[in-house]
């Protein structure tokens, strides 16, 4: 079946011919559909904090954020900015020379807003002698997007998210990662004034990142009184997925050479994996706000982390008291009654004894933690939290995406439709044992919770195989704990108009 050719791209990739032959398994059995119990509600899995609770929560961040424990941010880095720019690649190779769509109109009719105008507009009246007013005047407003989306102007179509000018300041318009940087200090910065945050981009891109950072950091540090130390990663070759033709076989390239594809974010625990602190805060590149709305996101995002480091100690406690044998039955019970109403881990299944019990709880707790802030629902697609039946038996808190549920199963689609709230990609990590030992985030994974989908290769139909998500099944045997957030934490960039929206001006 291998050809010396393949063996040795499997060498170079560090993928093993078993790996391998558990994807095209995958491709022929598929993956099941997850078990939906209830979707998660206030009081019903997720959390509202009151003002009393959060002054608690935010007190506890602030004093470990003295202590000699180490935080981090992880910052997913690498999508491409293509799709923001959808609509005018439309009306671009249409044989309209002027908009016809609200979309391009509006992006026309306030180009002034954006913040790559300016140099947008230096670039136009370098290569054509016009400005864009004068342009679009004429009714050129197609050579106007040639120069935004082109190689031969900002070739902005092809750039990473990260590296677009988002947000416009007096002494200088300011990209995602510029953004990332300075809302760090809010929430991230230890007590030697140190912020790191760890970018996961392309390796197309990696040198742009470095040099943008580079040339940027030094300003930024005087400028915010910190220092900020800067790491990038690519996703790993070996977390590639094998592509199969219809029949589920080894899709095969023009030259004969087997066909790999990147495994989507979920490849990217191996890279969080990495990160040595104790917490990890993650957030999507292009979620950012500028300085006058970086307070409120700061206060949720310190709140978040006090949950985490609250509940995290309580099972470090929990924990430390069993491996020392010096509890009584009475403890047992409330440690269940933690996991149960805290945690949210329901299990039917009766315990034989105390013995039985505790191995039970060490399994639970000991584990990595995870809280994730969450969005009332008004619309915003992405997945959502639910309570979830797990392979052995309990009942826990999860993130699902749709392509997890089974659409012929009413009860599941009518459930995940009816879920009140939605995940925003706000996550804080608690990834050390209670030995301060760091977990294997890998072990943690639910390998059955992949995604199969149609692509295309060369005019010829295949199967892609995409692991299970970063933070839907990478995470499922993690503790979960969902606190509800304001929509306000919430302001993506999905389309180049998104940056009209008044959060972003």
């Amino acid at each position: 079946m291998y050809t010396e050719q393949d063996i040795d791209l499997l060498k170079i990739k560090g993928i093993s011919k078993e790996q391998i032959e558990t994807q095209l398994e995958n491709f022929k059995r598929g993956f099941p559909f997850l078990e939906i119990i209830s979707a998660a509600r206030i009081g019903n899995g997720i959390l509202k904090v009151d003002d009393n609770e959060e002054k608690s929560f935010l007190n506890t961040w602030n004093e470990f954020l003295q202590s000699d424990k180490t935080v981090s941010k992880f910052v997913p880095a690498s999508g491409a900015a293509s799709r923001m720019f959808k609509d005018l690649f439309s009306f671009y190779y249409s044989d309209e020379n002027k908009p016809t769509t609200d979309f391009v109109k509006t992006f026309f009719g306030r180009i002034h807003e954006f913040a790559f105008f300016s140099p947008l507009d230096n670039l136009c009246t370098e290569l054509y002698g016009k400005s864009i007013d004068q342009l679009c005047n004429e009714d050129r407003y197609k050579d106007v997007l040639k120069v935004l989306l082109s190689d031969e102007g900002k070739n902005y179509a092809n750039k990473p998210k990260g590296l677009l000018l988002f947000h416009s300041y007096p002494e200088g318009n300011r990209t995602p990662v510029g953004e990332h940087l300075t809302e760090g200090v809010l929430y991230a910065k230890n007590a030697d004034n140190i912020v790191n945050i760890h970018f996961t981009v392309s390796e197309e891109h990696k040198e742009m990142f470095e040099l943008l950072t580079a040339a940027r950091r030094l300003n930024y540090e005087l400028k915010l009184d910190s220092k900020f130390l800067v790491s990038f990663s690519v996703q790993k070759p070996s977390t590639d997925t094998i592509a199969v033709d219809m029949n589920n076989e080894p899709f095969r390239e023009e030259d004969g050479g087997l066909l790999f594809r990147p495994g989507g974010h979920g490849a990217l625990i191996e890279n969080l994996n990495d990160i040595d602190s104790n917490v990890i805060f993650i957030k999507n590149i292009d979620n950012v706000v500028p300085d006058r709305l970086k307070e409120n996101e700061a206060h949720y995002k310190k709140l978040l982390a006090g949950v985490l480091i609250t509940m995290q100690k309580r099972a470090h406690d929990y924990l430390k008291k069993l491996d020392s044998g010096d509890f009584i039955s009475e403890d047992l019970n409330q440690m269940l009654s933690f996991t149960r109403n805290e945690l949210n881990i329901h299990n039917s299944a009766e315990f034989t004894s105390e013995d039985d019990l505790k191995k039970y709880l060490i399994k639970k707790l000991d584990r990595p933690f995870r809280v994730c802030g969450m969005v009332k629902n008004e619309g915003e697609p992405g997945g959502g939290p639910f309570i979830v039946k797990n392979i052995d038996g309990t009942a826990s808190l999860q993130i699902l995406e749709s392509s997890q549920i089974n659409k012929d199963d009413k009860r599941s689609m009518d459930l995940f439709n009816n879920g009140s709230h939605f995940n925003p990609v706000d996550v804080v990590c608690g990834v050390k044992c209670y030995k301060n030992n760091k977990f294997d985030l890998t072990k943690y994974v639910d390998a059955n919770t992949g995604f199969i989908s149609l692509k295309s290769k060369d005019g010829k139909e295949l199967k892609a195989l995409e692991l299970p998500g970063l933070w839907n099944g990478a995470m499922s045997n993690w503790n979960t704990i969902f606190v509800e957030v304001p929509v306000s934490t919430f302001n993506p960039v999905k389309t180049v108009n998104d940056l009209l929206r008044p959060e972003h001006q």
